[in-house]
């Protein structure tokens, strides 16, 4: 796997944020301390709580990390295949960069969480027989925006840590954006409803 860029400014915040927490209920509090503020016992299931909460992210970021990776992938496919039009290919190959850049920040973020990013697939499976023009990709392209819409949607209230809900929001965001471009290039209604789904 490629190594990920350089983590975004918000993950990097929550990242320190993470690890201040993390010092701060370990050695940096006295034993006194800790028994006055509420013993022992109270302290080793706040540890793990944490770990299992911070466990939990981590799944779900993976989770989101695989499902970017199949993006890039996928706009990489019809990119390659040569039936996007001179003014549409920018744009497509614009939005496999966004997802890339997600895929990036997400696989920091997992390793500096202590967990471990998953890697793309090998071979994916893009039914590509129904793909024989313009219209037929940015349609494909759009069924995986809208997934990818769903899934973080689905994500954000799943996250113990809220910091990360937000950044998970943001991209949910930018997916939503990518939906409504590919929509209306499609001559539909590119926001349809007032709330996603």
């Amino acid at each position: 796997m490629n190594e990920p860029t350089a983590t975004p400014p918000s993950f990097r915040r929550l990242i320190d944020r993470r690890s201040l927490f993390r010092k701060a209920g370990g050695a940096t509090l006295s034993a006194g301390a800790v028994a006055m503020m509420a013993g022992a016992d109270h302290l080793i299931a706040a540890r793990g709580a944490w770990a299992a909460s911070a466990e939990q992210d981590v799944a779900i970021l993976n989770v989101a990390l695989g499902a970017e990776l199949e993006a890039v992938a996928a706009y990489a496919t019809v990119a390659e295949a040569g039936i996007l039009s001179d003014a549409v290919a920018p744009t497509a190959v614009t939005f496999m960069g966004h997802h890339q850049e997600h895929a990036d920040a997400l696989a920091g973020t997992i390793g500096q969480l202590g967990g471990m990013p998953v890697e793309p697939l090998a071979q994916y499976d893009f039914q590509l027989d129904s793909i024989n023009n313009e219209a037929d990709a940015l349609s494909f392209a759009a069924d995986l925006e809208a997934g990818a819409v769903s899934a973080y949607l689905g994500a954000v209230p799943a996250f113990e840590d809220r910091n990360l809900a937000q950044v998970a929001a943001s991209i949910l965001g930018d997916e939503a954006m990518h939906l409504a471009v590919l929509r209306m290039v499609l001559g539909e209604d590119p926001v349809p409803n007032a709330f996603v789904s």
